[in-house]
């Protein structure tokens, strides 16, 4: 890196891309989930740990242009692709708007061949883009990424109001939950189902993989949400995956994500603390609480095991864990 280009690049640049770097859903792969990502692909507008920048640099340039951010030189031009699609969360809600069933990110644990058939799935394949978006066809390969990538900005600008400041919204931390098992779920084929579960926060859409044939399903998955300043209740919803037809609805919660977030926020840094509860959910008659839920201070984290009777269904319960994860983690 040369110093002139170093020393010459206005400093308003660089600290308006390291702004965005410090937005919560940037603080985590965009792809995987690991923490403090040093990468990034310039021309999608996402931020990458260095594992999946592996995988991006094998896609080639014409896909994803892969810069250090803090090593590498950048142009106003990539600077400003960055900053108009506004990070992580904006990226990801067109990029894997539609992930099918059966289809979970990978971990950040996860094998490279793992990464590499999600990222390829995800950006070369456009397995998981809104249809209106993808590129079926293109004579110059090199003006792939930049067609799309055009088609996307053009999307954010031409959305409402109401969505583009969602892309643009404030997070103040990461809800990771951990979908563990359901239990006398309702019966949606012939005498099973095959349950998958989905939870929906703001614009935000994530999802459990299937499990065959089981009315006692275990996943013992977990989930990531960004939560926004102005949260709601994370709305939690389970189908019966059917492959030649619609998928039917199995049961429905609200979970009341508030009292961990306040107990939370109230006690700061949690690894000062020892073991102890923090707060509580208690259960009523609005909700689907089949007993008060608890906060507590485990091992330095906020943890909340929730047990949710299934609603607007004959039948099933649902036992999940959530996990307060805030910024500077």
């Amino acid at each position: 890196m040369s110093h002139q280009s170093a020393l010459g690049r206005p400093a308003s640049g660089k600290k308006r891309l390291k702004d965005l770097l410090l937005q919560s859903d940037n603080r985590v792969c965009a792809d995987c989930g690991a923490p403090d990502p040093k990468w990034a692909s310039a021309n999608i507008g996402v931020f990458i740990c260095l594992k999946c920048c592996g995988v991006h640099r094998s896609l080639g340039t014409h896909i994803s242009k892969v810069l250090s951010v803090t090593l590498d030189d950048w142009s106003d031009d990539e600077i400003e692709s960055m900053i108009e699609v506004g990070g992580n969360a904006s990226a990801n809600s067109i990029y894997e708007a539609y992930l099918p069933e059966g289809v979970s990110k990978p971990a950040p644990d996860a094998s490279h061949d793992e990464r590499s058939k999600f990222i390829r799935s995800k950006y070369e394949r456009q397995e998981f883009l809104k249809p209106s978006l993808r590129i079926l066809s293109n004579p110059k390969k090199s003006s792939l990424q930049a067609s799309l990538s055009r088609k996307i900005i053009d999307s954010f600008r031409s959305s409402s109001s109401s969505q583009k400041s969602e892309g643009m919204v404030e997070f103040i931390g990461m809800l990771k939950v951990k979908v563990i098992k359901g239990t006398n779920m309702a019966i949606r084929d012939m005498l099973s189902s095959d349950p998958y579960v989905v939870l929906t926060l703001g614009q935000q859409k994530v999802q459990t993989s299937v499990v065959k044939s089981n009315l006692n399903p275990v996943w013992n998955e977990d989930l990531m949400l960004s939560v926004p300043q102005d949260y709601g209740a994370v709305k939690l919803e389970v189908y019966d995956h059917d492959t030649f037809s619609a998928d039917d609805i199995m049961g429905e919660a609200e979970i009341d994500i508030q009292p961990m977030i306040t107990s939370a926020m109230a006690f700061g840094d949690a690894g000062m603390f020892q073991n102890m509860q923090i707060g509580k959910w208690l259960k009523s008659h609005d909700n689907a609480l089949i007993e008060d839920s608890t906060v507590n201070i485990i091992d330095g984290k906020v943890k909340q095991a929730v047990s949710l009777k299934l609603q607007n269904v004959e039948s099933g319960e649902l036992d999940i864990e959530l996990e307060w994860i805030p910024l500077e983690q």
